[in-house]
């Protein structure tokens, strides 16, 4: 038998293409019992792959993210990808390629960190002390549960859904033996005391942030920021705004930026975790990446994501707002209009934006948030989010802005919109809280809170290769 375990099988033996069928060994399966982990410096090296394959556009390169927007009410996809706009439309089937790529790459990736967690604490080299171990398990663990994370937020319903009890993904805590498993979907519930349990293990063994090279690797604040947006999805409020805190109070290393000059190739405060890419190291393939969507063929890109008009709507309530006037434009998109894009990601000819995966703004958010759920309108909510609102140009909010708890709690949730659009954070937003992705058009009867169509659906070809797994609903 070759060393191929058939656990998700196409996620552990395809090269990610979504439309190869060439049984292809990973580093990390070639390498791993030998050089993979013969030494500290080639157990750093390992881990640093399993870094790079996030860096990739199914994982953290934008192809889940722009799906996240899209699906929801931020973006207007006008690309010309069948596989992305049967999405766009709610009309997606099983055999999609992109998702089967997307869940491939994903698992690959979680893989890969398995490895690391298995094989980094047994390396024989008088460099490896314990605390070297300890870190380089915890490094994979944080990644291991940001990529079941993401898988999460793809194929399953928010954790509101039957309290929990509906279909999650597929856990993949051990890596290739060679042993042939079929493993079945863990309810939602399942999935998230797994990741959350990742992150605390993490937290324990991770390093504070040090450098601005840092911020793109698994350190204290980002395990404690994941578990503060993780208890946020859960609606565990309390918990959601003490891992906040812990984020928020790390001494210097985290704070709001003066203007929005962060958005680029430089990690800064602002990032509490990001992937970060160079014009020679990065993510982006023949299938774009965050500004190749975001950008106009004029600047490099495809021009496939515009500005939803409900967004633009949103914006136009404030209009002096700088995340509306200094971070936006208008441009030729991919189906030849002129419409509104973000100006977040600007290098769309090298690809070396940062990937924002976490930024010290959605920390202050969901601080308050979770506290407005805890004790309706108070002052450090409103400090927390003020402190967002002046960066923007707005006025500050005061004790009298809002009469009723609920109105708060909305409000913070519409600041959270204009902040964090186009990060991939839009979907998961308005699904934890009941709310439709759509609210119009031909689509919104599909988008609707608990709706079948508003995940998606499992490859078909993971149907077909493993009896254990269930289709989601209405596939």
């Amino acid at each position: 038998m070759k060393n191929i375990k058939i656990a998700i099988l196409s996620a552990l033996i395809l090269t990610g293409t979504g439309c190869s069928d060439r049984l292809e060994l990973l580093p990390e399966q070639s390498l791993a019992g030998s050089q993979a982990f013969s030494s500290v410096a080639n157990a750093e090296s390992t881990l640093r792959g399993v870094y790079s394959q996030t860096q990739l556009l199914e994982v953290f390169g934008s192809g889940p993210q722009i799906i996240f927007d899209y699906q929801a009410d931020n973006t207007d996809f006008v690309g010309s990808f069948p596989t992305l706009q049967d999405i766009n439309t709610y009309v997606t089937t099983s055999p999609n390629a992109t998702l089967e790529a997307y869940w491939a790459v994903n698992y690959r990736v979680i893989n890969a960190a398995n490895s690391v967690i298995e094989n980094a604490p047994g390396v024989k080299d008088p460099a490896l002390t314990p605390e070297v171990a300890k870190r380089l398990v915890a490094e994979s663990k944080f990644l291991r549960a940001i990529t079941h994370l993401n898988l999460l937020n793809m194929f399953a319903q928010p954790f509101q859904i039957q309290n929990g009890a509906s279909p999650g993904v597929p856990l993949l805590l051990k890596s290739f033996t060679g042993e042939i498993e079929y493993p079945s979907r863990a309810t939602v519930a399942a999935c998230y005391d797994q990741i959350i349990k990742d992150l605390n293990e993490a937290l324990t063994d991770l390093p504070a942030v040090s450098t601005p090279a840092s911020r793109g690797r698994a350190t204290k604040g980002a395990a404690a920021g994941y578990l503060s947006r993780l208890h946020l999805y859960k609606g565990e409020f309390q918990k959601a705004a003490d891992f906040a805190s812990q984020v928020i109070t790390a001494t210097t290393a985290y704070s709001l930026a003066a203007n929005y000059s962060f958005y680029g190739a430089a990690p800064t405060t602002e990032h509490v975790f990001v992937i970060i890419n160079s014009a020679t190291d990065n993510g982006r393939t023949g299938s774009g990446g965050w500004a190749s969507y975001h950008r106009p063929a004029s600047n490099g890109g495809r021009g496939d994501c515009a500005m939803a008009p409900s967004l633009e709507t949103s914006f136009g309530k404030e209009a002096t707002d700088k995340r509306f006037v200094d971070l936006s434009t208008f441009v030729t998109a991919a189906d030849g209009l002129r419409k509104r894009m973000t100006l977040k990601f600007p290098d769309a000819a090298n690809n070396t934006d940062l990937a924002p995966l976490m930024r010290t703004s959605e920390i202050y958010l969901t601080r308050a948030e979770a506290l407005a759920e805890l004790n309706g309108i108070n002052a450090e909510s409103l400090t927390l989010v003020n402190g967002i609102r002046t960066r923007a140009g707005l006025p500050a909010w005061t004790s009298t802005t809002f009469t009723t708890k609920a109105a708060f709690i909305s409000a913070i949730l519409e600041e959270r919109r204009k902040e964090l659009c186009f990060e991939g954070h839009r979907r998961m937003d308005l699904l934890r809280k009941g709310l439709p992705l759509r609210t119009s058009g031909p689509t919104a009867a599909l988008a609707a809170y608990g709706s079948p169509k508003t995940v998606l659906p499992l490859p078909q070809r993971e149907i077909d290769l493993n009896k254990n797994l269930v289709q989601n609903q209405s596939y």
